[in-house]
C-alpha cells in the first residue's frame, strides 16, 4: 500500500525548482501554471531568496506547482506504466497539490484556487498581528491544555510530539514562559495565525470562489486534514479544503489513517523531507522516499512498483 503526500508552507527553499527545469517540458509546464496563478514560478523557484519565497502569496503557489511538476515527471514519456498510489494526502496547502494529483481539480484550477487562498490568507494575517509556535515534546493532552489556557489555538497537530499553537505574539510569549511539562516552545517565522478563527475572512473569500471551479471525484482516495477522513467525493474534498483555512490541520490523524489502511510505503513530493520526517517517527517500519530532484525519480518509481496496490501481507512474502 502506497501513499503520496504533499508538503505545506515552510518546506520551500531557495532554488528548489532549479534541478527540475533541466528536464524537457518543465519550463513550459511551469509557465502554464504561472499564468494560472498570476505568479512567476520560474523566477521565484530558481532566483528568489528565502525572504521572498516566505511570502504566503509566493510560497503557496510555488509548493503546489512543485508537487504537480515532480509527480508528473514520474510518468514522463518513455517510462513504463506505473501503478497509481493507493491514497493521497497533503499538509495544509499541500491538500491543493493532492487535489490536482487526484484529478479533483485540473492543474490550472488548482493554481487558481491557491492564488485566491494565499492572497486571502495573507490579507487576513495582515489585518491583525498574530504568530505561531511549535510545541515539541510533552503529552498531547498536556500541550493542548496549555494552549487553551493561554487563549491560543492548536493550528497544526503534526505528530504525537509536535503541536503548533497560534494566536497573538503576547499569547505565544506567555506560552513560552509557561511551557507544558517536558516540552519546548519554538516561535515560528510565519506571517499569521493560520488554521484558526483569525482566518475567518480568508475562509469566506475561498468559500465564494471555490464553487466556481469544476470538480471531479478523486481517481485515488484522499485523506483529509480534517481528522484523517478518507474522501472519495470531489465536492466533499473541496468543501474540506475551504474549511481547513480556519480549522486545525490534524496530520497525526492522517498518519493514523495511513496506518489503519495498511500503508507500507510513503513518497513525499517536492520539496520533500518534512512529512517523511514525521512518518519516520510515527510510522516506524514503512519505506520512505523523498522526491526532491530528478535524481530521486528512479527510487520513487521502484517504490511505486513494489508497494502500490499491495497489502501488508503481500509485503511479508
Amino acid at each position: 500500500m502506497l501513499a503520496f503526500v504533499c508538503p505545506g508552507q515552510g518546506a520551500q527553499k531557495p532554488g528548489f525548482l532549479s534541478p527540475w527545469r533541466e528536464l524537457p517540458g518543465v519550463d513550459e509546464a511551469l509557465s502554464s501554471l504561472s499564468e494560472a496563478a498570476g505568479v512567476d514560478l520560474l523566477h521565484h523557484g530558481t532566483a528568489s531568496d528565502a525572504e521572498t519565497i516566505r511570502d504566503t502569496a509566493v510560497a503557496q503557489p510555488l509548493l503546489v506547482a512543485a508537487g504537480i511538476v515532480a509527480a508528473g515527471r514520474l510518468r514522463a514519456e518513455g517510462e513504463p506504466a506505473l501503478p497509481a498510489p493507493d491514497v493521497l494526502a497533503g499538509h495544509s496547502v499541500g491538500e491543493l497539490t493532492a487535489a490536482a494529483l487526484a484529478r479533483v481539480l485540473t492543474d490550472e484550477d488548482a493554481m487558481r484556487l491557491v492564488a485566491v487562498r494565499s492572497g486571502a490568507m495573507a490579507a487576513a494575517a495582515a489585518a491583525e498581528p498574530t504568530s505561531m509556535a511549535a510545541v515539541v515534546g510533552g503529552t498531547r493532552e498536556g500541550v493542548l491544555a496549555a494552549i487553551v489556557r493561554h487563549g491560543l489555538h492548536p493550528a497544526n497537530i503534526n505528530s504525537a510530539a509536535q503541536v503548533v499553537a497560534a494566536g497573538t505574539a503576547e499569547q505565544i510569549a506567555a506560552l513560552g514562559e509557561d511551557a507544558p511539562a517536558r516540552a519546548r516552545v519554538i516561535p515560528l517565522q510565519v506571517a499569521g495565525a493560520f488554521h484558526t478563527p483569525y482566518m475567518a475572512g480568508a475562509r469566506e473569500e475561498l468559500a465564494a470562489f471555490a464553487p466556481t471551479l469544476p470538480v471531479a471525484d478523486p481517481a485515488v482516495p484522499l485523506v483529509s486534514n480534517a481528522g484523517g477522513e478518507v474522501v472519495t467525493s470531489g465536492a466533499r474534498y473541496l468543501e474540506l479544503i475551504v474549511d481547513q483555512v480556519a480549522s486545525p490541520v490534524d496530520w497525526q490523524a492522517c498518519m493514523e489513517t495511513f496506518r489503519a489502511r495498511g500503508v507500507t510505503a510513503l513518497i513525499e513530493v517536492a520539496p520533500a523531507g518534512t512529512l517523511t520526517g514525521l512518518a519516520k517517527r510515527d510510522l516506524k517500519g514503512i519505506a520512505l522516499a523523498n522526491l526532491n530532484t530528478p535524481d530521486d525519480l528512479d527510487a520513487a518509481r521502484a517504490l511505486m512498483r513494489e508497494h502500490a496496490g499491495t497489502s501488508p501481507t503481500d509485503q511479508e512474502h
